[in-house]
């Protein structure tokens, strides 16, 4: 299932030949470990990575992973951020201030602030888009 699941995330992740851009259209999140493997292969290729549409949840993490000066936005550019579910050994899901504390650290200094501004990470989303995303990164 695991699988599964980021397949049809990656398949919403368009990959070009190598050394193109890696251009995400859409992606609602998921496995923040296995988002994180990805951009850290991208990170590896040396690829740029536009932002071309809503980039939710774990996707929101290519911030974290991706050097600025490797990522561009374009007008139709959304990252949502939210406080990071954590999965226990029986399969039930909870909020765990640590794991919140290290995602949150985990993210450029300006989109730290820019997360501090609109009250933290919590379980609903908050959304960086339009004038405020182009002021933290370049419009492709």
């Amino acid at each position: 299932m695991r699988h599964l699941m980021f397949c049809v995330a990656l398949s919403l992740v368009v990959i070009g030949p190598a050394l193109a851009d890696v251009r995400i259209l859409s992606s609602a999140g998921g496995v923040a470990r296995s988002y994180l493997n990805f951009f850290a292969q991208v990170r590896k290729s040396g690829q740029r990575v536009v932002i071309d549409g809503p980039c939710l949840s774990a996707c929101a993490l290519v911030l974290s992973a991706i050097p600025r000066s490797r990522i561009c936005v374009t007008r139709r550019a959304v990252l949502g951020f939210h406080a990071p579910q954590v999965l226990d050994r029986s399969g039930r899901t909870f909020h765990s201030r640590d794991a919140t504390r290290v995602v949150a650290e985990s993210y450029p200094a300006a989109v730290r602030a820019w997360i501090r501004r609109k009250g933290g990470l919590k379980q609903n989303f908050i959304y960086l888009r339009g004038g405020e995303l182009a002021a933290l990164y370049p419009r492709c």
